[in-house]
């Protein structure tokens, strides 16, 4: 319940986009394995290879749908066999992540954390919350709270990231 108000109070916050995105020193990658919408398993490690933009979110999270136009832009400006998004609703189930999804038209992958214990894992107290992962399975960044995902020093250091 501590966890829901917290994440709750954070949403209700202006978007802190003129910050940049912070190198990670969270130790070493958490774990990541979920089901799909379509209910299909998908885990971290299938991505090795691909830099990986874990966003955690939920549809009450106005900031958290305010910043999914720009991650759906940088997806499509990179190169799809190097750079995939993965979107963990937290804490929702399947319908209301589904239709979300359906009603964006967004192409990323949704994954569901119905029971919160991945964004526990990694850390994700706060929504929205973003992790870049490295083709090696790292994380590299993270961020915290809604940032446009084309802005051109974020960007830049993805596409380093995409092209290592």
């Amino acid at each position: 319940m501590r966890l829901l108000l917290l994440l709750l109070a954070f949403c209700a916050l202006p978007a802190q986009a003129q910050l940049p995105l912070k190198p990670w020193a969270g130790g070493a990658t958490p774990t990541l394995e979920l089901a799909s919408l379509d209910g299909q398993p998908q885990r971290l490690e299938d991505y090795r290879g691909r830099v990986v933009l874990v966003n955690f979110w939920a549809t009450w999270c106005a900031p958290c749908l305010e910043e999914m136009p720009s991650i759906e832009k940088l997806r499509r400006s990179l190169d799809a066999q190097r750079f995939t998004v993965l979107a963990v609703n937290v804490g929702e189930g399947r319908p209301a992540a589904s239709a979300f999804a359906e009603k964006m038209g967004l192409g990323f992958t949704f994954l569901l954390d119905r029971e919160m214990k991945t964004s526990r894992a990694w850390g994700a107290r706060v929504l929205p919350a973003t992790f870049i992962v490295d083709p090696a399975g790292k994380v590299r960044y993270s961020y915290y709270g809604a940032i446009d995902w084309s802005r051109p020093d974020v960007r830049a250091a993805i596409r380093e990231l995409v092209v290592e």
